[in-house]
């Protein structure tokens, strides 16, 4: 495409770019000193407790509100400033809280934000099917339900094919199935080049779905890595399941004595290990010399909200 600079052409290189960033309400330091890069073609996570400053982060990105101190660029772009006018043509925004027209159907609302964003509104059918709204294109707003609200407002973010996506909080009110469908939708831009930076506070849902994270708290960003980075930087233990007959229970523990194991807990016909993640190897090996009694092994890695807690704490 014509329009896409040349750092969203050159995966990997750096399209948010933020140095110093402060944003400080009298005493309060919403964010205090945030330093980050989002790459090309990434989907960044940004998570963290109610507070931390990631919404705040985001509308400084957006240039709605000014920074107290630092710098960020888009694209190259200085926020704010006359080159940024440019590059928010091509971004696109889905705020933690959707405000919408009720009065105005589907179709008359993707209509008003065209409109408001300067696209020709051509494509606003084909965006209402994407997000699974067609159906409802006539209907007012005040018939959405809490999810089709949602759904709506994600697909103002879309209007304009934008290169560059902030989503806050955007599966707020989508049930299973169309949060599955969201998802389906940003691999499907993924796969376009397109970069994005999403909050959620449902980390599980993220977990496997992000590039990479930074977790913020107090105004700060504490961690920035992939979830295993992160992971492997926390050092938390890991857990086996080990599925073995009851009279097995204290051959497994004889095969772990001397190990650096945490815990050992038999329990319906599985035996927990709690294991430091470099006694890994080790676990798995002394495991190995059971002749068979081993009938099934699992081993969990901790969840993206063990890494949280343990960085934000």
């Amino acid at each position: 495409m014509a329009d896409i600079s040349p750092a969203q052409n050159d995966p990997g290189a750096p399209v948010i770019v933020a140095r110093g960033v402060r944003k400080h309400y009298g005493p309060i330091h919403a964010v205090d000193g945030v330093d980050l890069e989002v790459r090309s073609g990434e989907l960044f996570g940004l998570i963290g407790h109610n507070g931390a400053g990631k919404s705040t982060m985001f509308k400084m990105m957006l240039g709605l509100i000014p920074l107290t101190a630092g710098e960020i660029r888009i694209d190259g772009a200085p926020v704010p400033g006359s080159d940024f006018r440019t590059v928010r043509r091509k971004v696109g925004y889905l705020p933690e809280n959707v405000v919408l027209y009720d009065n105005l159907t589907g179709t008359e609302t993707l209509d008003f934000f065209a409109r408001l964003k300067g696209v020709s509104t051509a494509n606003n059918a084909a965006v209402l099917e994407r997000v699974g709204l067609m159906h409802a294109a006539k209907r007012r707003v005040r018939e959405y339900s809490k999810g089709m609200r949602q759904r709506l407002g994600f697909a103002q973010a879309l209007l304009g094919k934008p290169r560059i996506l902030f989503l806050d909080e955007p599966t707020t009110g989508l049930d299973p199935e169309a949060i599955r469908g969201f998802y389906a939708i940003l691999r499907q831009l993924k796969s376009e080049g397109v970069t994005m930076v999403i909050t959620s506070h449902i980390l599980a849902e993220i977990q496997e779905r992000v590039d990479r994270l930074a977790i913020m708290a107090a105004g700060k960003v504490q961690a920035t890595g992939t979830v295993q980075a992160l992971r492997e930087q926390m050092d938390l233990p890991l857990w086996f399941d080990v599925r073995v007959a009851p009279e097995d229970f204290e051959a497994v523990r004889n095969a772990l004595g001397g190990l650096p194991v945490g815990a050992i807990e038999a329990r319906d016909g599985h035996v927990a290990v709690q294991c430091a993640r470099d006694a890994k190897m080790a676990v798995i090996a002394a495991l190995a010399t059971l002749n068979g009694k081993v009938r099934d092994l699992t081993v969990r890695e901790p969840s993206l909200e063990d890494v949280f807690f343990g960085f934000s704490d």
